[in-house]
C-alpha cells in the first residue's frame, strides 16, 4: 500500500474536512469521491503548490463542495471536524497547533521529529487513538491519529519516541534495525568524543527497544 492509501485508511468520515499542506490533494479527492465529506477545505503556504491541488479539485470547487486558501497551517481555517496534515515536520506540526488549534479529529504524519508531536499531544490530553508506523516499500513513515477529547495518556519513553501501536508492529522492527545500522556506520567516522557518546547511547537505547527491554 502506497502512502496516499494509507493516509486515507485513516481518515472517517465527518462533515467538513480540511486537508492542510495539502500538496497534490489526493487525500481530499479520496473524501469528496466517496462521500466521506460534505465540503473540504485545501490549504497550503505555497500558492504554486497550492494550485496542484486546485486542479485537481476543480470539479468540486466550482460546485461549491470545496475551498481553497493559501495561508500558514491552520491559520485561515475554522469549522472544520477533521484535518489531516502530512508530509511536514513534527515540529512544523506543533508549531501550526501552538499558533491555532488542536482540531476535533486529526490525522497527522510527520516526516520526522514525531516525538516531538506526540509529546505535545500527549501535553494537551489529546486521544491518540492510532499511533503506528508503516512503508511504502521504500520509505518509512510514523502516523499519528487522534482526537482532542480531553482523557490522558500515560506513554513510556519508548512509545514517546516510536509510538505506541508501532512497538506491536513487524515493520517497526525492519525500521529499527535499519536505523541501528545507519547510526553504527556513523560511528567509523571521525567525530567529537561527545558526539560519539550520545551516538552510542542512542544505539544502546535503540537495541534495548528491539530487544523489549527499555520502557
Amino acid at each position: 500500500m502506497d502512502r496516499i492509501e494509507t493516509l486515507c485508511s485513516f481518515l472517517k468520515p465527518c462533515k467538513t474536512f480540511a486537508d492542510v499542506a495539502c500538496d497534490h490533494g489526493y487525500c481530499t479527492l479520496y473524501m469528496l469521491e466517496n462521500n466521506l465529506c460534505s465540503d473540504a477545505v485545501i490549504s497550503d503556504i505555497s500558492p504554486k503548490s497550492l494550485l496542484k491541488a486546485q486542479k485537481l479539485l476543480s470539479g468540486y470547487i466550482e460546485k461549491g463542495k470545496c475551498r481553497y486558501v493559501c495561508c500558514d497551517g491552520l491559520e485561515k481555517i475554522e469549522g472544520t471536524d477533521e484535518v489531516l496534515i502530512a508530509g511536514i515536520g513534527g515540529e512544523e506540526i506543533v508549531k501550526i497547533l501552538k499558533n491555532a488549534y488542536i482540531p476535533d479529529a486529526f490525522v497527522f504524519q510527520p516526516m520526522k521529529n514525531a516525538e516531538t508531536l506526540r509529546a505535545y499531544l500527549l501535553s494537551k490530553g489529546c486521544e491518540i487513538t492510532a499511533d503506528d508506523i508503516f512503508t511504502d516499500g521504500k520509505n518509512y513513515y510514523f502516523l499519528i491519529a487522534g482526537n482532542r477529547a480531553q482523557v490522558g495518556c500515560e506513554y513510556s519513553q519508548s512509545q514517546l519516541k516510536y509510538g505506541k501501536d508501532s512497538l506491536k508492529n513487524p515493520v517497526f522492527r525492519d525500521y529499527l534495525t535499519a536505523e541501528i545500522d545507519k547510526k553504527k556506520k556513523y560511528l567509523k567516522c571521525e567525530m567529537t568524543d561527545e558526539s560519539r557518546s550520545r551516538l552510542l547511547s542512542d544505539v544502546a537505547f535503540m537495541e534495548g527497544v528491539l530487544d523489549g527491554d527499555t520502557d
